[in-house]
């Protein structure tokens, strides 16, 4: 299950995934057509889910309706986000809410349904389920113009290694991929504006922003049983940009 499958990232894994082999169920607002027919291009099946995720309203009803169509639930990619835009004083409480909701609250509730379903598979069959979050450079730096983003994602960090220590036990593995920037509708902004685009180049080692294939690798190893001891682990996917 990838949410926020409609474009970018979240497209992105869901092609990855398919091309291992996976059936995937896609999460989506708006019709994620062209992810739909992307993945079934690999053989595989791809199972939408529309769903408004600026509450935990539909939760358990994803996780069931995945089930029930695909059969079990073995990997939940976390990717559905938003970001507002506002110097911090004067950030506005909905934006601050809007963020908060959808980027944390929801990813811990959906997850908390997801790891049910998996602790009863995973004991009786031997087999790991795997939760992988989509954090961000901002889970370990501060950013500027994004109060509500940065909380977020620094929670999804926390919420990562909280989720692993807890679930290890139960057969599930929790870790995160923290990308760099990559070229998508949330960085739009950033990749118009001239002389910030240029400060961030000048700054990856790479020399290239990210695109959202960049990180279907490292959604596919840690997904995989090649990940089954990484636990509680954030994945940078960044050009280097830490490293710099």
């Amino acid at each position: 299950m990838v949410t926020g499958a409609n474009t970018g990232i979240g497209q992105g894994i869901a092609v990855a995934l398919a091309r291992s082999g996976a059936d995937v169920a896609l999460v989506a607002r708006r019709d994620p057509a062209e992810t739909r027919a992307l993945v079934e291009a690999e053989g595989v099946r791809a199972h939408v889910v529309m769903a408004d995720l600026s509450s935990i309203e539909p939760c358990e009803g994803i996780v069931a309706e995945t089930v029930g169509t695909l059969g079990r639930l073995d990997v939940l990619v976390n990717n559905a986000g938003i970001i507002r835009r506002d110097d911090a004083l004067d950030f506005s409480e909905a934006d601050w809410d809007a963020v908060m909701d959808v980027n944390l609250k929801v990813l811990f509730f959906l997850s908390q349904a997801a790891a049910r379903h998996m602790t009863g598979w995973a004991s009786q069959s031997g087999a790991r389920g795997k939760i992988v979050n989509i954090a961000s450079m901002l889970t370990f730096q501060g950013g500027i113009r994004v109060p509500s983003y940065t909380a977020s994602k620094s929670g999804v960090g926390g919420l990562t290694k909280l989720m692993a220590n807890e679930w290890a036990a139960n057969g599930i593995n929790v870790n995160a991929i923290a990308p760099g920037y990559i070229a998508t509708n949330n960085t739009a902004a950033l990749q118009a504006d001239e002389t910030r685009n240029r400060q961030i180049l000048e700054r990856i080692p790479e020399g290239r922003w990210g695109d959202p294939a960049d990180i279907g690798g490292a959604a596919v190893f840690l997904a995989s049983r090649a990940a089954d001891y990484v636990q509680g682990h954030i994945l940078a996917v960044d050009g280097g940009w830490l490293a710099r």
